[in-house]
């Protein structure tokens, strides 16, 4: 008598499904969000004025002068790279605006067309020279850093015969530009300013291009690893050129915002430092050093927990000096945590 022997339906040891769990910690910005947590629930345990809904347009305010900034580095160090020069860029653009507007007697968006095409010259050069010298973006960018910094000094004395730009607060076109880069509004009595509804809009825009688009793929692959990319027929060169081509206009729009807001004068030593603060938003918010890991949306909520730690201080009344050890702190900790949480999640 025959036996017939049954067996199980085959299963494809590829195809697996992973749980909710590991679905979140597998997602860069979780760290950070947990952070931004942690850090609301202690500042309004401890510090009244914290509480107050109308501070919240005040915080939101500090978070979005990082966080515009911290979309173009989020995607930059994605794409494996650094700059440096991104601080002292946003005064650039801003100086430019300004110095163009009132030397030349002109319209002051003419100014600003002007300072928008030093911008993206600025992050083009920076991508051509890297891929051109094959030098890190670390020593390419602090190169700019150094050159900038010190232009930004002399050509204002230069023109203004003082460290400040002069004011273009009563020129044409000031009424407008001022409108769209450092206009506010009211909303259930909390005053937002109009650079929280940009920061908003910029990272939405920027998470939708990273994880919907080709060009989202090409970023990571590139930050992953650059040989393999471009075997596969990634455009390496023009990607992070391009890369460096966006820092550069968010430091346009960060500088027309600077220029607007303190009434068309820019003061030359600004910026410095800044491009720390980007790095440390992005890195909190998930984006690995290496590159080709992180979020866009991390780096915003990176910027968030810069805001509410940076008034959260002040609000509590301690000494402002904790607020450095703190990003210090921050910085350390954010590293191991996302790559303790990178590793764990590619392990399952």
């Amino acid at each position: 008598m025959a036996s017939t022997i049954t067996t199980p339906d085959s299963i494809d040891d590829r195809v697996s499904t992973r749980s909710v769990g590991v679905r979140l910690l597998s997602r860069p910005e979780i760290g950070s969000l947990v952070g931004a947590a942690v850090i609301l629930l202690f500042f309004v345990a401890t510090a009244a004025p914290f509480r107050d809904i109308h501070n919240t347009g005040t915080i939101l305010y500090g978070a979005a002068l990082i966080g515009v900034m911290a979309v173009p580095v989020s995607l930059l160090m994605i794409g494996g790279e650094f700059d440096l020069s991104a601080g002292v860029a946003v005064t650039t653009a801003g100086l430019t605006a300004g110095i163009v507007a009132y030397q030349l007697s002109v319209n002051v968006w003419v100014g600003m067309v002007a300072a928008l095409a030093l911008a993206l010259l600025i992050g083009a050069f920076n991508g051509w020279l890297l891929m051109r010298t094959g030098l890190p973006s670390f020593l390419v960018s602090l190169g700019t850093f150094f050159i900038l910094q010190g232009l930004n000094i002399a050509v204002t004395r230069l023109t203004s015969g003082a460290v400040a730009s002069n004011s273009i607060s009563d020129m044409d076109g000031f009424g407008t530009a001022h409108a769209v880069f450092a206009s506010q509004f009211k909303v259930g009595g909390i005053t937002i300013k109009i650079i929280v509804v940009w920061w908003i809009v910029f990272v939405a825009i920027a998470a939708w291009i990273l994880l919907r688009t080709k060009i989202g793929n090409w970023i990571f692959a590139v930050g992953g690893d650059a040989a393999a990319a471009r075997a596969v027929g990634v455009p390496v060169k023009k990607v992070k050129i391009g890369l460096f081509m966006t820092v550069g206009f968010f430091a346009w729009f960060t500088g027309m915002q600077l220029l607007f807001v303190q009434n068309g004068v820019v003061q030359s030593g600004e910026g410095v430092g800044k491009e720390f603060l980007y790095i440390i938003a992005a890195v909190v918010g998930g984006c690995l050093l290496t590159g080709g890991y992180g979020s866009v949306v991390g780096g915003a909520v990176g910027a968030l927990i810069f805001g509410m730690v940076q008034l959260g201080v002040v609000y509590a009344g301690w000494n402002p000096d904790w607020f450095k050890a703190f990003l210090g702190a921050m910085l350390l900790l954010a590293t191991i945590v996302n790559l303790v949480v990178k590793n764990k999640a590619e392990a399952r």
